[in-house]
């Protein structure tokens, strides 16, 4: 599914990430931690091609995205769902239109947004908000609208950016079993987290970066941070 070969990303005389080497396989759980500034976000943005690799290659679904042309890149975005710390909700839009854009995006049909979104709402336990708007609701509900909207169209893989920043321990726990029924599904997640005790709980891969380099890439691991 995504696979680093010796890839290198500098900002100026800094390697944000350095030789990286990485195979993550479809259906996989992986966590990516480590200290601020190591290298997790460049990870992402790699993966994304919001910044392109100095060197190396970077294979997702089998292609070099490093060689993808701009106007190659709409189409591997519209493969990899996005969930943020901060939601990212467009304020006045209700709950069902947020959602609704992400299908409005790929021009999908109205019949079947009609169809498809209040399944995905009752599949994450809003469905009774579809018509609120975002600043009516709890942080949790915000992030369940969030997921909701990044899994609308069954992608691929979905990327997590520090998911549960933003909640309460036993919102957190409830939005991370949503994600795994997600991965369990078939859905490949890439989670970004500082979450200590959700990384330990939930046994599954974990990846470290530090100052740019993969320094641990274990299954069932621990977070192994004290940050």
């Amino acid at each position: 599914m995504i696979e680093f070969e010796n890839v290198t990303k500098s900002f100026g005389e800094t390697d944000a990430l350095h030789e990286a080497n990485i195979l993550i396989e479809d259906g996989d759980f992986v966590f990516l931690v480590g200290p601020s500034g190591a290298g997790k976000s460049t990870f992402i943005k790699l993966i994304l091609r919001e910044i392109n690799a100095d060197s190396g290659r970077i294979l997702v679904d089998g292609q070099d995205i490093t060689r993808f042309s701009n106007r190659q890149i709409p189409k591997l975005r519209r493969d990899i769902g996005m969930v943020f710390q901060d939601f990212r909700l467009l304020p006045h839009k209700t709950v069902f239109e947020n959602v609704a854009l992400a299908m409005e995006v790929i021009h999908a049909t109205q019949r079947t947004i009609k169809r498809q979104v209040p399944q995905i709402l009752s599949v994450m336990g809003i469905e009774d908000k579809a018509d609120e708007f975002p600043d009516h609701l709890s942080a949790g509900e915000q992030q369940r609208v969030a997921i909701a909207r990044a899994i609308i169209n069954n992608p691929k893989m979905l990327i997590a950016d520090e998911p549960t920043g933003n909640l309460d321990p036993d919102t957190a726990w409830e939005i991370m079993q949503l994600i795994d029924i997600i991965n369990r599904r078939g859905t490949t997640v890439v989670m970004v987290t500082h979450a200590k005790d959700i990384v330990n709980r939930m046994g599954k891969r974990v990846v470290a970066i530090d100052h740019g380099h993969i320094v641990r890439d274990s299954v069932g691991g621990e977070y192994g941070y004290d940050d």
